[in-house]
């Protein structure tokens, strides 16, 4: 293939290298950018799962555009961007990079160190998993990292922030939506023209992050670490007990404990069922079963041959057509006949197989 082949056929990714982009995804928050205004207004920015930085490096730029915008007013306040991904990744100008976990509360804690102890106006998370093909577990991964980017963004984005993530439009996705739904009032789906149509790929543009009264942000399952899930911990609206009720007490049987037929003295009589199935998917068996030409319990072999480890493979064919002769023979006899000894061509008494008033019982 050659150096120019991925230029025609792809436009936005000629026009990031000619533009200066790590990768074409930058035209994406741009273009969702134009479209939604997310980020009017934002002076801390983070951007999770950031590698390569592409996202990040339209942070900077629009950013600090904005920021010199505010200077020439006369009230600018210098933007803050951190950069979040497990991989390293070259450095940015202007951005703060953290290598680390989202699902993972020190992380979260650097991320608000780095803001001064103050919550971020903006997180962007355009992460997805390397995709298997198997489309069912590639778009629950999917899921599970948006709802990992959702966790850490309850503890880093301030009240009326915006949370803006890729998502996977499946047949699930109103789950997604439902989700997002309770922390954010305004949640929208949209597609970038830079995203392939061919692809199930669109982009969440949450805005006015609420939580409910009472919600504290928590991380009890971080995913890479291993540690034990304590819900526990858990109080108030974060935690929802459902109360569980037995039906019954003492006196009744145990429902794991075999009882004798004549149980409280009472003499036992057998009843039929009350309703026996009208349409049992073991119905064709039991009507093969029915036919005398077919016995599931006969194994399927129709001729035995000892096992001689010297044996070439000329002896195994001649003692195999023997038995199978002789067998044939058996079955020609007359009834009376058949009571004498089966014997195959050599002489020998054997077991022959199928023959079933052979007297040698099979082994």
């Amino acid at each position: 293939m050659g150096k120019t082949s991925k230029d025609k056929r792809d436009i936005y990714y000629r026009r990031a290298k000619e533009e200066g982009w790590r990768a074409r995804s930058a035209f994406k928050l741009l273009q969702i950018d134009n479209e939604c205004h997310i980020l009017d207004g934002v002076n801390k920015a983070v951007d999770l799962c950031a590698a390569p930085g592409s996202w990040s490096q339209v942070l900077s730029r629009r950013l600090n555009e904005n920021y010199k915008k505010e200077l020439e007013a006369g009230n600018g306040i210098p933007p803050k961007i951190v950069a979040v991904d497990l991989q390293a990744m070259a450095p940015l100008e202007g951005v703060i990079q953290i290598q680390g976990d989202i699902t993972n509360i020190n992380t979260a804690k650097q991320i608000i160190a780095q803001f001064d102890n103050e919550q971020a106006d903006l997180v962007v998370c355009d992460g997805a998993p390397d995709v298997t093909g198997l489309h069912d577990m590639d778009i629950y991964i999917q899921g599970s990292l948006l709802m990992a980017a959702l966790n850490i963004t309850t503890h880093i984005l301030r009240e009326g922030g915006t949370f803006v993530a890729k998502i996977f439009r499946a047949k699930d996705v109103d789950l997604l939506y439902a989700k997002l739904k309770i922390f954010f009032p305004y949640v929208y789906c949209t597609k970038p023209r830079s995203s392939r149509n061919s692809s199930i790929e669109a982009f969440v543009v949450c805005k006015d992050y609420s939580p409910p009264n009472g919600y504290t942000p928590h991380m009890l399952n971080p995913l890479l670490t291993h540690e034990a899930y304590n819900s526990s911990e858990l109080e108030g609206i974060n935690r929802v007990i459902v109360p569980f009720v037995v039906c019954g007490d003492l006196s009744q049987p145990d429902s794991d404990t075999c009882y004798p037929l004549d149980f409280e003295g009472k003499e036992y009589t057998y009843h039929d069922p009350v309703q026996t199935p009208i349409a049992p998917p073991y119905e064709e068996a039991l009507a093969l079963l029915e036919n005398r030409d077919t016995d599931f319990r006969r194994s399927d072999v129709s001729v035995v041959v000892d096992n001689m480890n010297s044996m070439t493979i000329s002896d195994f064919k001649k003692q195999a057509k023997q038995k199978r002769k002789g067998m044939n023979e058996c079955e020609t006899k007359p009834k009376d006949s058949k009571e004498a000894d089966c014997e195959d061509a050599s002489g020998n008494k054997e077991i022959i197989d199928d023959c079933d008033d052979c007297k040698y019982d099979r082994p």
